[in-house]
């Protein structure tokens, strides 16, 4: 018995007749008889016959495969954006091949190698933080493959872009706590080479300096995960001076930051207030829940690839786009209520 997939040549074996017979007959070819056409679509549908998809890019140069590069797959927010690119190219009979890149700059390259090996017709990319040069993303636009950006975007590409707006988000959550009352608050940010990490710290500051307080340096770290939150958090809260609200990169920074105020016995929020960033699982299994901005992940996945598939579509236009996807404030338990009762 064949083991392996089943294959034309399988099937003009059994039917006993020519694989280019098979080949046209399988295509509805009118050169080919309805009812010979008919015995093998029959056949390929009784045997669960599938196109070998490489196989056919080799001879037509063109797939209709996607690939994707993100920093890390458990990551609820790039979970949330795949979801939304998967559900728009199924729908136009794309698929899609997911890379993982761990926040590494040589496993980010092998990526984008392997994706150029499979003859993929474009690649979304959110960038790993520890990239500080480009030349494996130009190398896709060599290979007249192309590019967008999400999320993490690099400006050193000329390539379309789809962001969360990082800069209002930021700007609203520290304008809720300053609002309910809150002084000396502390930024937790990522690598500041990021263009994210630097929207969401001009937010910050733009916020201080509309309310007209003063911009301090010893309240901003880099921390943008659970244990560099509980570790920095430790650290700042010791200090005479310490802050009474912290605006995290993420839901997971958030997290730890929580855990070094229960370590110290500080009340959240009485004492101290927290918002994270994403609106992740993670921001309703803590105690108390975090208050948090929602990215809206699935919708900046299905603005990615329907703007991918334009440029797929349209390989002759040449003009940029950039869309970018608004964020929520949702107010939980780490933060005070408006004294007034009114969101922002």
């Amino acid at each position: 018995m064949k083991k392996g997939p089943l294959t034309i040549k399988d099937i003009a074996r059994d039917l006993n007749i020519s694989p280019s017979t098979v080949s046209r007959a399988l295509k509805d070819n009118p050169d080919i008889s309805p009812e010979t056409r008919k015995i093998v679509q029959d056949y390929a549908k009784e045997h669960k016959y599938k196109p070998n998809a490489l196989a056919l890019s080799l001879r037509t140069q063109h797939t209709n495969i996607i690939g994707v590069i993100v920093p890390e797959l458990a990551n609820h927010f790039f979970s949330g954006v795949l979801s939304g690119m998967e559900t728009v190219a199924e729908e136009k009979d794309y698929h899609v091949i997911v890379c993982q890149s761990s926040e590494d700059y040589q496993k980010e390259i092998r990526n984008v190698q392997t994706l150029i090996k499979a003859r993929v017709c474009g690649v979304l990319i959110s960038q790993s933080k520890a990239t500080m040069k480009y030349d494996h993303f130009q190398e896709l636009i060599d290979n007249d493959i192309p590019v967008i950006f999400f999320d993490r975007i690099c400006t050193g590409i000329d390539s379309d872009k789809v962001v969360v707006d990082d800069y209002s988000g930021t700007f609203t959550a520290v304008e809720y706590m300053i609002k309910t009352g809150c002084k000396r608050i502390a930024f937790f940010s990522a690598p500041l080479h990021l263009e994210i990490s630097k929207n969401r710290k001009n937010g910050y500051l733009d916020a201080l300096r509309k309310y007209h307080i003063p911009v301090d340096e010893s309240l901003m770290r880099i921390a943008d995960t659970k244990q560099l939150g509980y570790e920095k958090a430790l650290e700042i809260l010791k200090e005479p001076n310490y802050p009474d609200a912290f605006m995290a990169m993420n839901d997971y920074t958030a997290s730890g930051i929580l855990l070094a105020t229960k370590e110290l016995g500080l009340k959240v929020p009485a004492d101290i207030s927290i918002c994270g960033f994403s609106n992740s699982n993670i921001s309703q299994d803590t105690d108390p829940m975090l208050t948090t901005m929602d990215q809206h992940p699935k919708k900046v996945g299905e603005e990615a690839m329907s703007l991918m598939l334009e440029k797929i579509e349209n390989p002759e236009s040449s003009s940029r786009k950039n869309r970018i996807i608004k964020t929520s404030l949702i107010v939980r338990q780490t933060t005070k209520p408006l004294i007034d009762g009114t969101i922002i």
